[in-house]
């Protein structure tokens, strides 16, 4: 696929989800690498960074994208050829690709132990890490329950139901506002993220926050699996996470909205869960609670002050 199949299926969301974007994009920057015909360092250089900023364009929220773009980018930081700084890259991609796929069974394992036996579990969205651990814990023979959401007006809870189906995990499909309703019969909430800040909080998909706020009143722990790379290092000096509004025909179809002239339809795909909602952040490098999440962003991630210049 050619980068701009790549970028144009991450921006439609036929790709979906913060791990499989950012190994998707890994994967087109490696090709385009691959394909490019230049014989200049600094026009390689050139055509690289433009091929990158088309991909992250693509989705503003899902700092997986840009923190995979730049690690393969780091590549070309210093080079003496061509040839060189091809190789360089496509060592780097193929590295974050075998990293990124290993840490969902080192995610699923420790979040696994954070599962009982006999356990009620909520999950939101469809998010690999979040169900690794759900899938771990009933291979380990623990008996689970899983409450799904829809997840609106995408319906990625359809996703989810058919991956808990078919590993025979009974699991009870509900509307995204009955999660309250039901939160009482919960015994855990677990959840992915598509980005988190150096304080901890959390940018997830849209429903999240109120998911959080239920459990929170409800007394019931909220935990979120989460690569490393999905950790935003520019929330260090206060820069926002930006959210994406995604486009009104996915609520209202157009003809219906033209009936409608004085309606606005809104159509974020993410909101923010604030840190005290949450207990625990489960990374393949171990679980964390939120107001460590900078030690990721330093120790982790290795981004250095000079960089945010």
């Amino acid at each position: 696929m050619v980068l701009s199949e790549t970028a144009e299926s991450i921006k439609k969301m036929e790709i979906r989800g913060a791990g499989r974007i950012a190994r998707a994009a890994v994967r087109a920057l490696a090709d385009f690498a691959r394909d490019l015909d230049v014989s200049d360092p600094e026009a390689f250089k050139r055509e690289m960074r433009g091929a990158a900023e088309t991909l992250i364009a693509t989705r503003p929220t899902a700092v997986s994208l840009p923190n995979a773009v730049r690690y393969v980018m780091r590549a070309l930081d210093s080079f003496e050829s061509v040839e060189a700084a091809r190789e360089a890259v496509l060592a780097r991609a193929a590295e974050f690709v075998k990293h990124s796929e290993h840490a969902i069974g080192w995610i699923a394992e420790i979040g696994a132990r954070h599962i009982s036996d006999g356990d009620v579990l909520l999950t939101h969205c469809n998010s690999e890490a979040a169900l690794g651990c759900i899938l771990e814990a009933h291979r380990q023979g623990k008996e689970i329950e899983v409450y799904a959401t829809e997840v609106r007006p995408r319906n990625q809870g359809l996703i989810t139901i058919r991956t808990l189906n078919d590993a025979g995990i009974r699991t009870n499909y509900i509307i995204d506002s009955a999660v309250r309703y039901f939160i009482n019969d919960v015994d855990l909430v677990i959840v992915g993220a598509d980005a988190i800040a150096v304080n901890g909080a959390v940018v997830n998909k849209i429903g999240t926050a109120q998911i959080a706020h239920a459990a929170h009143e409800a007394r019931t722990n909220v935990v979120v699996a989460a690569e490393t790379y999905k950790f935003a290092p520019r929330t260090i000096f206060g820069e926002l996470i930006e959210i994406e509004e995604r486009d009104p025909a996915e609520v209202l179809p157009p003809e219906e909205a033209a009936r409608l002239p004085f309606v606005r339809v809104r159509n974020p795909a993410f909101d923010v869960t604030p840190a005290e909602y949450i207990d625990l952040i489960i990374t393949e490098q171990g679980a964390i609670p939120p107001e460590l999440a900078y030690t990721v962003i330093k120790d982790y991630l290795g981004w250095r002050i000079e960089e945010f210049r």
